[in-house]
């Protein structure tokens, strides 16, 4: 008796579930994007949860999970992936774009307080001073400093703002830039009040995962007049692994009002002068 069996792939053929030429290649890419979507949209997930949900092999999913942690959108862990950020990983702007929008907001609506017209602003890559930047339209004339491309996106569609960008090499994961020339110029200038960003704060101290991104915020401070950190709260109470500067080196740190009473307490302790934005409401509208 004569079997027909469909012998298995060879090294460099695709996989069933994905058809030859030009529209496989499309489908690949199309595939890839839908699973970084999922991913993105869910933060952490499994490799059966993927098969299931895109009704391909395995050995696909390893393939695309593969490509997207090459380019920073994911980090793998055996039998998944996860968009979420951890003490040696931080997560891809498009994640932290998505992330805690609402508290981003308020802590936005609460940091425009302290800007008054004329000032000059140093934003760092972070997605809540983005939130800020958005906001500063009202508050021309204005003079920006950014690494973030976004933030330069956005402010140079303003009238009345000076932007300047510090340039430096271009680190796709953060959409900003970084680097020696980035650090050079953020040294030369002297802004009236920085605004920052971080990704974890805990024992009194701002940490962050990746020391390209901690020299470039290090060289903001020590341009700044006054100094004031934006972090939401769920980046309290938490350590990464290279630590970015002492709490009391900043003059204010915002945060949303959603933290615990124990987050609170651990930044009382510290000393810490801090103000919380209130997440109902719109605070300080006319």
């Amino acid at each position: 008796m004569i079997l027909n069996r469909t012998p298995p792939p060879q090294r460099g053929q695709l996989t069933p579930d994905e058809p030859k030429g030009a529209a496989g290649r499309m489908s690949r890419v199309n595939r890839q994007r839908e699973l970084a979507s999922y991913v993105l949209d869910h933060g952490t997930v499994t490799v059966i949860e993927l098969v299931e949900r895109f009704d391909v092999s395995q050995m696909t999913v390893h393939r695309h999970l593969t490509e997207l942690e090459r380019q920073g959108v994911v980090r793998r862990f055996r039998g998944g992936a996860s968009a979420q950020p951890s003490g040696v990983f931080e997560s891809n702007v498009l994640y932290r774009m998505s992330a805690m929008q609402k508290e981003k907001a308020a802590i936005a609506r609460h940091a425009r307080g302290l800007i008054e017209p004329g000032m000059s602003l140093l934003l760092d890559e972070g997605t809540t001073t983005l939130a800020l930047a958005q906001l500063l339209a009202a508050y021309a004339p204005l003079t920006v400093i950014t690494n973030y491309l976004e933030t330069i996106k956005v402010v140079s569609e303003m009238s009345e703002i000076r932007l300047i960008s510090l340039g430096g090499e271009y680190l796709k994961t953060h959409d900003s830039f970084i680097g020696v020339q980035c650090i050079e110029n953020a040294r030369s200038l002297r802004p009236d009040l920085a605004i920052l960003s971080t990704s974890a704060i805990g024992d009194g101290q701002a940490f962050h995962q990746e020391q390209e991104i901690v020299l470039v915020k290090r060289a903001m401070m020590d341009s700044a007049s006054r100094r004031v950190l934006l972090v939401d709260h769920s980046k309290l109470s938490t350590v990464a692994l290279n630590r970015f500067a002492s709490l009391d080196e900043f003059d204010l740190v915002i945060t949303d009002d959603a933290a615990s009473s124990e987050q609170i307490e651990d930044l009382a302790n510290h000393s810490v002068a801090y103000q919380l934005a209130p997440l109902n409401g719109e605070e300080g509208d006319e």
